[in-house]
């Protein structure tokens, strides 16, 4: 099943995004096909980023808060907020 995740960072954490950021990438890349797609949220702007959006795969909701919890950024603190949610492909090229 696919879930998507929206983490929202806490505000002046631009810094710890940064630092934690090889980290995190490399524990995404190594979820494998769990991770269907991700990247940062951006502001109206676009001048900094204020999250991150992932589409994951996981058998439940609770193996989906398992890996964000395992997360880089979740494990430094970077999250004020962590919304999952369950989510069903209308349009686009197939991801599950």
């Amino acid at each position: 099943m696919l879930f998507v995740a929206t983490c929202t960072d806490k505000p002046d954490s631009s810094a710890l995004r940064l630092d934690t950021r090889p980290a995190h990438l490399a524990y995404l890349n190594g979820l494998g096909a769990k991770v269907k797609a991700g990247g940062a949220l951006l502001s109206a702007d676009r001048a900094d980023v204020i999250g991150s959006m992932l589409i994951l795969e996981g058998d439940d909701q609770a193996a989906i808060a398992a890996m964000l919890a395992d997360d880089p950024y979740a494990k430094a603190g970077l999250f004020a907020s962590v919304d999952v949610k369950p989510w069903r492909q209308a349009v686009g090229v197939p991801l599950g």
